[in-house]
């Protein structure tokens, strides 16, 4: 071993760290025990992870398979799990510099310290400390699991050859720097010169959720400045125990370094009634008098189902809430004319035009595959020659001509079919989906910016509601949440029945308590599972399926009670994390200047001033 090299000394070694692999094969462990050791080679100090000697194991295939100088990399055990076949994420990463690891033997690793950028540490209630080193290529190792302890003589030993800088947004988090104080001026000068499309190297520095939240350059070099201390700093004075981000030898669960936050208890949360009366809301012109009741009530209860296809038409700005009677037989006659001069565009398109037009051949192939397997367990889609199916393949494709850049993306029919189920209307159906697609529309763009976003501010939510289950989901390769994609990106449409997701969807519609209330379900359905995903002990490919397995299995009043208790334990805490604070919409007021009456009023005359100029249309 490396201590019996001429040109290597052995400076620490700790036995009983296991690596976690998610290698998932019946043959083989997904946890193999072994030593870390900081090695000295040739002067310079690497960080080193071997397994056990056993010549009974069965050796697991090599994770790191690049040497020094080469390019690429292979893992030859990772499965990626349940795909659906719709998911519009890209699940190919960038090219993007590899680790200098030397292979030393299979699922082994050695990491100069010069090339470790950062590390975090957490523990969880099965007793286990771990650590995430990340390089400086922004590649994150496999957790490294301490079942015996040692992470405390393990960052002692580091203290001899670099400085562990705190993060001030997450306590878990450190940075690596040399000793050298000058370099820790150069890297922040570096960094400053970062401003001309460095948000990648960014983004690689730290492999951490919290930082890809930054909203700005300058956030992020306040994030440096403040990781960065003088050399004479109690966190950088070398050889004495203040510099340690440590705690006991015991390590009873890092308290020091936890960024949790203190939470009151859960409240209580009841559902309502359903809103089951409307004329009422009506003065005699047939204004909607207290929209901000009505959205309260629906929120609370739902819609019962006869006025479903009248109060959904408000909700996704179909109508305005101040237009009366008149005003809306006006709208509607516009609005129908618009629908149908968009059809005729693409129903008059030849099959030769077509044969030229790549772009509109791929939207209707897409279409009629998603088309002719959309909840044709319903009754309104199900059988063969159904009218309905013929209704969502038109609609889907006046679409397309709408907003022709967005076009068609796998999934939009899930958003359609209960829409046009409940209106039992083309036209209606038709701009009521544009009225959803505004909400969503970024959910289904080419870059998936949006979904990323989500997906961080739901980890955010998750760090303040439970950080030992995202300690968990941590160490088992899961922290970014990726096995949520589908909820997100169509609000739970196949996680719950056809008759559930009608409720789910006007309770969301109503923007209250905020307009990310669906990541508060998600973060409800969530600590829901903690027992089952921290007790069974799952890694990263059952933590998947457990998640794809909840589908029908969940109680929708049961959940939304749960989001909306979750919502007021957290607008409760009086020092709520302001990154948890923007998400439930706290840093703005909850109404947006759309809903003032004024606003209401001016968009009501100018869907009137389209009307009046409008030629009144004809149809057979």
């Amino acid at each position: 071993m490396a201590q019996n090299a001429e040109n290597s000394k052995l400076i620490f070694e700790k036995e009983g760290v296991y690596l976690h692999t998610n290698a998932k094969r019946s043959n083989q462990d997904t946890t193999i025990p072994g030593f870390i050791r900081i090695v000295e080679r040739c002067g310079e100090p690497a960080l080193e992870w071997s397994p056990l000697e056993d010549e009974g194991r069965s050796a697991p295939a090599v994770l790191y398979t690049k040497k020094d100088g080469e390019g690429g990399e292979e893992d030859t055990n990772y499965d990626p799990g349940y795909e659906p076949d719709w998911a519009v994420i890209s699940t190919v990463k960038k090219d993007r510099e590899h680790v200098p690891l030397r292979d030393s033997g299979q699922w082994s690793f050695s990491l100069p310290l010069s090339e470790l950028y950062s590390l975090r540490r957490a523990r969880f209630s099965l007793g286990r400390n771990f650590l995430v080193l990340t390089s400086r290529g922004g590649h994150p190792l496999p957790p490294l699991h301490f079942h015996r302890g040692g992470t405390r003589e393990l960052l002692r030993a580091l203290q001899r050859y670099i400085i562990l800088a705190p993060s001030p947004v997450d306590g878990r988090l450190f940075l690596a720097y040399p000793h050298d104080s000058g370099a820790l001026s150069q890297s922040f000068d570096e960094l400053q010169l970062l401003d001309d499309g460095g948000s990648d190297l960014v983004s690689r520095f730290i492999q951490d959720p919290y930082a890809t939240t930054f909203g700005g350059f300058s956030k992020v070099t306040n994030f440096f400045r403040g990781a960065i201390r003088p050399p004479d700093s109690p966190m950088h004075r070398a050889g004495q125990d203040s510099s340690l981000p440590l705690q006991s030898d015991e390590e009873p669960g890092f308290e020091l370094i936890t960024c949790g936050v203190e939470l009151g208890p859960r409240p209580e949360v009841t559902r309502g009634q359903p809103l089951d009366k409307w004329e009422e809301f009506l003065d005699p012109e047939g204004r909607v008098q207290n929209p901000e009741r009505i959205k309260e009530l629906v929120f609370r209860g739902g819609i019962t189902p006869s006025l479903r296809k009248e109060v959904w038409k408000f909700l996704l700005g179909f109508y305005p809430w101040n237009s009366t009677v008149e005003e809306r037989e006006d709208i509607l006659r516009f609005k129908t004319d618009e629908y149908f001069r968009m059809k005729v565009q693409w129903k008059s398109v030849s099959e030769e035009q077509e044969m030229r037009n790549s772009l509109l051949r791929g939207y209707r192939s897409l279409i009629e595959r998603d088309v002719n397997r959309t909840d044709r367990h319903n009754t309104f889609f199900s059988g063969n020659d159904n009218p309905g199916l013929t209704l969502l393949h038109d609609v889907l494709m006046t679409y397309c001509m709408y907003n022709f850049d967005l076009g068609y993306v796998q999934g939009m029919s899930d958003l359609l079919a209960p829409i046009l189920f409940v209106t039992q209307n083309e036209v209606e159906s038709f701009w009521c989906l544009t009225g959803f697609m505004e909400l969503l529309h970024q959910n289904f763009e080419e870059s998936q910016e949006a979904m990323k976003q989500q997906l961080l501010q739901l980890s955010i939510l998750l760090k303040a509601l439970d950080p030992e289950l995202c300690d968990y989901l941590d160490s088992q390769d899961s922290g970014s949440l990726c096995f949520c994609f589908r909820w997100l990106l169509i609000w739970f449409k196949r996680e719950f029945s056809f008759e559930d997701i009608l409720i789910l969807w006007e309770v969301l519609w109503t923007g209250l308590p905020s307009d990310n209330f669906h990541l508060l379900i998600a973060s409800a359905i969530l600590v829901s599972q903690r027992g089952e995903l921290i007790g069974s002990n799952h890694d990263f490919n059952t933590i998947l399926k457990h998640i794809n397995d909840l589908t029908m299995k969940l109680d929708l009043q049961t959940v939304l009670c749960g989001a909306e208790a979750v919502y007021l334990q957290l607008v409760q805490c009086k020092e709520l994390p302001v990154k948890v604070q923007g998400v439930l919409g706290l840093c703005a007021p909850f109404s947006s200047p759309e809903d003032s009456p004024d606003s209401q009023a001016s968009e009501t005359q100018r869907l009137l001033g389209q009307a009046e100029a409008a030629p009144t249309p004809t149809y057979p």
